[in-house]
């Protein structure tokens, strides 16, 4: 390639971007019902006033107000008759005293865990890794439940409204399941302002029925209705209340009412959302979205108990929609305000359902990173959002829908179990952890923990029994097997990685010089040491190795995991921005960009690691052939994917890597020499800084990086695509690429091995003298500032 300085060599050019591959059918319809990816730099989450997080994170648990009076009423009139009425308003101070409670303990909670304290993480801080499976468990099921119930509360709403709808019922029901799983698939945030309006709407709707309601209880003008109408549950006799199957309903009755504090631990997950002090803000908002319950339940009891609200075996109308039409009246107005409490009532029971598709997939992210479910839960998919979680949070709440026909009071049996285990394993765990750090007042601390978790196994045990036939042995018998598949399934996980281990004192092989090997990392372990000995038996001109940059923080995990390795520390690893995810093309482009030189031959070297056929299909991913086969369609660039079976170690053959310096590395250098053909690669071009102008002048104005020009001063401003540093043992230099929408260019810092800062993604300006590297303009020592 003709040298800059030259005749008749080309002006150099800023870096500029090449052609993609050509998107494959299933590629085109992805795009076409989720839109464009989204770059992954744009993932943050906005911090949450007070107020907005109070309706965006309150909604499920608000919105059980809606049902868990009527679920009383269910259990109690087929046993008590007319008496179930009287009932209410004792049972209805029991489970109020049962949310103060555990309100009290979730303070805590969130004092000690200020980023997320859900009941998971105070099991697995406090417990350890067994106990918080059960947690996660526990609280997987009760999320793939609320998904079903509260949509089926929702449609419910819908049908009272218009009881002509009924028919559809379950249609409706798994629709709106389907087009809250599409808005989140799409990228739907539940940090979304417009989320918090359903909860104040229907808090405002419900102070209406309330306020309406009161003034006609006390000018008595509020009607009782009959009870005998047709559709309505039959009611019973009358009865004494020390039977023992008199003890049993009301234990049912108080089961059923549990449902009304489902969601409590909405706040203490999501106290990252909240403005500083974060903490301070979540207890706050906590005690707020506990009083707002608490008043919702008991207003929706004593309504329901004054006016005779009964339930109806098809479900329609619910209970607080017969409240709001008797309270609002029949006028005009009153119908218009009961249509508005009605809407009100089926968004915020729709919203309460959307906040489960931000839990639940996170909850699964938390414990598949720590290996206790697929890796796959782990990735971001087409639109940033945990794509596999969500698939499989809509799949498990539509099949549970089609089992109980949307039946809220069928629902309610696999319900509160879940999160009355997640309440007791919190309750105990910060028990535990004040009796363990004793600061402050820790014997109140442990007395309210202690008996948050006493109240809430009770009531485990108490809804284990009553609702045992009912649907409860459903969720009993799986949430056992699942523990046990989860804790097998990280027992995999961990023998593949003490396979993949790697100490640091073994030894790489020997290198001639051949032509351009890059190696693209994926992690740093024994498949990719063996994969640096077979690129150095290559004898390439330049070794170096590519990550391409999909998670910043694993990122970072494998740059430091490099650094320490005496094995890799002639190696240079640069970090390649991939903002779509999509690895074939990254490697495409890099490839090409490698390439751009006539006389250049490069080998991309794939670790793949094998393992049992179906477990290793369903717990890792299977990259390397996709990367592999585009990359084959270049001239001059050989992708060889090398294989490393993991299986075979973990049944007792293990890997040994030689040291450098034996002659079995003889014997894959002929391997290699029968399959790939080399060229001899000519010295690379130094870096070349030629310039008859002052260096002292500075560039005062930002430009277009695709306008900077050579022997110039050049002020820019873009994004970090690419960090590279210098390996260990050479001389100290970084070099870094900043793009923008017309270019890139090249950063040089000499004497460096690293910038304090400075990540892949982040927003640079810097100013310098441009020169050139081999044909592409390059910017030398230049003064930066890391725009935050």
């Amino acid at each position: 390639m003709p040298k800059s300085w030259t005749d008749d060599a080309p002006a150099p050019v800023a870096l500029q971007e090449h052609a993609h591959l050509k998107d494959p059918i299933v590629y085109k319809i992805k795009k076409a019902l989720l839109g464009n990816p989204l770059n992954r730099h744009t993932l943050g989450h906005q911090r949450l006033a007070k107020r907005f997080a109070l309706g965006i994170l309150s909604s499920d648990c608000i919105s059980s107000s809606a049902y868990g009076s009527e679920q009383i009423l269910i259990a109690l009139l087929p046993a008590f008759g007319l008496a179930s009425f009287a009932l209410m308003m004792p049972m209805t101070v029991v489970i109020i005293a049962i949310l103060t409670i555990i309100t009290l303990s979730y303070r805590n909670v969130i004092e000690v865990y200020t980023k997320t304290g859900g009941a998971y993480i105070v099991t697995k801080d406090n417990f350890g890794p067994v106990m918080s499976i059960i947690a996660a468990v526990a609280l997987m099921l009760d999320y793939i439940v609320t998904v079903a119930i509260q949509s089926a509360a929702g449609v419910a709403a819908i049908i009272s409204t218009f009881p002509s709808f009924h028919a559809g019922k379950v249609y409706m029901t798994i629709g709106i399941i389907l087009l809250i799983t599409y808005g989140n698939l799409r990228g739907v945030k539940e940090a979304g302002k417009s989320f918090a309006m359903p909860t104040y709407l229907f808090i405002g709707g419900m102070a209406i029925v309330f306020i309406t309601g009161l003034v006609k209880a006390f000018t008595g003008t509020l009607p009782v209705l009959a009870t005998n109408l047709p559709g309505a549950k039959e009611l019973g006799h009358a009865q004494g209340l020390l039977t023992f199957s008199a003890i049993f309903i009301l234990l049912r009755a108080f089961a059923n009412g549990g449902s009304s504090l489902t969601g409590l631990e909405a706040i203490s997950d999501g106290v990252a959302l909240f403005k500083v002090p974060e903490a301070q803000n979540a207890r706050k908002t906590l005690v707020t979205m506990s009083v707002i319950l608490g008043t919702l339940v008991v207003g929706v009891s004593w309504f329901a108990q004054r006016i005779h609200a009964m339930p109806y075996d098809k479900g329609t109308p619910t209970v607080i929609s017969q409240i709001a039409k008797e309270s609002l009246g029949s006028s005009a107005t009153g119908r218009v305000l009961f249509v508005f409490v009605q809407a009100a009532t089926m968004l915020i029971l729709f919203a309460g359902a959307n906040t489960t598709y931000n839990a639940f997939p996170i909850l699964c992210n938390f414990v598949a990173t720590d290996g206790y479910l697929p890796h796959q839960l782990t990735k971001r998919g087409h639109r940033l959002s945990f794509s596999n979680g969500i698939i499989f949070l809509a799949s498990s709440a539509t099949a549970l829908v089609i089992i109980t026909g949307a039946a809220v009071d069928r629902l309610v049996a696999f319900y509160a179990l879940g999160v009355f285990t997640g309440f007791t394993l919190a309750g105990f765990g910060m028990a535990k952890h004040a009796h363990t750090h004793k600061i402050g007042n820790w014997k109140l601390k442990m007395f309210i923990n202690g008996l948050s978790g006493s109240v809430s196994v009770i009531v485990v045990l108490v809804f284990a029994v009553v609702k045992f036939t009912e649907g409860a042995w459903l969720v009993i018998t799986i949430a056992p097997i699942a523990v046990v598949l989860l804790l097998r399934l990280n027992r995999q996980y961990r023998r593949e990685q003490a396979a993949l281990n790697f100490r640091s004192e073994e030894s790489r092989a020997t290198s001639i010089s051949r032509h351009d090997v890059t190696i693209l990392v994926d992690s740093v372990d024994v498949a990719t040491v063996g994969a640096v000995r077979y690129a150095r038996s290559l004898n390439p001109h330049n070794l170096a190795a590519v990550h391409f940059v999909i998670d910043d923080q694993r990122a970072e995990d494998i740059r430091k995991a490099w650094a320490e390795a005496p094995a890799l520390d002639d190696v240079t690893l640069e970090l390649i921005d991939c903002p779509d995810r999509r690895l074939p093309n990254a490697a495409m482009d890099y490839a090409i960009r490698a390439t751009t030189s006539p006389d250049v031959e490069l080998t991309l070297l794939l670790p793949r690691r094998s393992y049992t056929p179906i477990l290793g299909k369903l717990l890792h991913d299977q990259t390397a052939e996709e990367i592999a086969r585009p990359i084959s369609q270049l001239s001059r660039v050989v992708a060889t994917i090398i294989p490393f079976d993991v299986a075979k170690i973990i049944s007792g053959q293990s890997v040994v890597i030689h040291d450098s310096h034996v002659s079995g590395a003889t014997k894959v250098v002929q391997e290699v020499q029968e399959k790939i053909q080399a060229q001899k690669i000519e010295p690379a071009s130094a870096v070349s800084f030629m310039s008859h102008e002052p260096v002292s002048h500075y560039a005062e104005n930002v430009m277009p990086i695709g306008k900077i020009t050579w022997r110039s001063r050049a002020h820019v401003k873009g994004r970090v695509t690419s960090i590279k540093t210098a390996p260990r043992g050479s001389a100290p230099i970084v070099e870094v690429e900043v793009w923008d929408e017309t270019g890139g260019v090249t950063l040089q810092f000499l004497g460096r091995r690293e910038i304090s800062g400075l990540d892949v993604g982040s927003q640079l300006l810097a100013e310098g003298m441009v020169g050139e590297t081999n044909g592409s303009l390059t910017i030398l020592n230049p003064s930066y500032e890391i725009v935050i």
